[in-house]
């Protein structure tokens, strides 16, 4: 009995280990309106895993998805989608990185992706320099990122 419980054991054991890790989706909605307010990326704050996608969705029309030029982590690819196109990224470098929606960048309209546990250039993206709307709704967004 015991020979059997412990083979059953390493067996258990032996498929999660070989088991592949699974990375994840997630949506981020273009909107021209919604809970904070006009012209915003829902949710504004997305935190992720290493190797998790990012689906942004144009729920509304005449959005897009873009990096803000240095608002990435180091050795990571900036990327630039179409207006009114929906685009996925996969993160595979730590950090935060900011995305704006080009048209809409002066009304505010960014989001945060913090990606993996440690978040080398968190001060660094503190300090860009934004447009006024966009600096607040970040600054909301690292509080939060702060508190989780």
């Amino acid at each position: 009995m015991r020979k059997s419980a412990m083979a059953a054991a390493l067996g258990l054991l032996a498929v999660v280990l070989i088991t592949p890790v699974v990375a994840a989706e997630f949506e981020v909605h273009m909107l021209n309106k919604g809970d904070a307010g006009t012209m915003v990326f829902e949710p504004m704050l997305t935190r992720i895993a290493v190797g998790d996608t990012v689906k942004f969705v144009p729920t509304d029309k005449g959005h897009n998805a873009e990096i803000i030029a240095g608002f990435l982590p180091e050795g990571a690819e900036p990327f630039k989608g179409k207006i009114g196109e929906e685009i996925s990224v996969t993160f595979t470098v730590p950090g935060v990185y900011g995305v704006k929606c080009l048209p809409h960048f002066a009304m505010g309209m960014v989001a945060l992706i913090a990606v993996g546990d440690e978040l080398p250039n968190l001060d660094a993206a503190k300090a860009i320099s934004t447009p006024t709307k966009a600096k607040a709704r970040f600054d909301t967004a690292f509080e939060e990122l702060a508190a989780q």
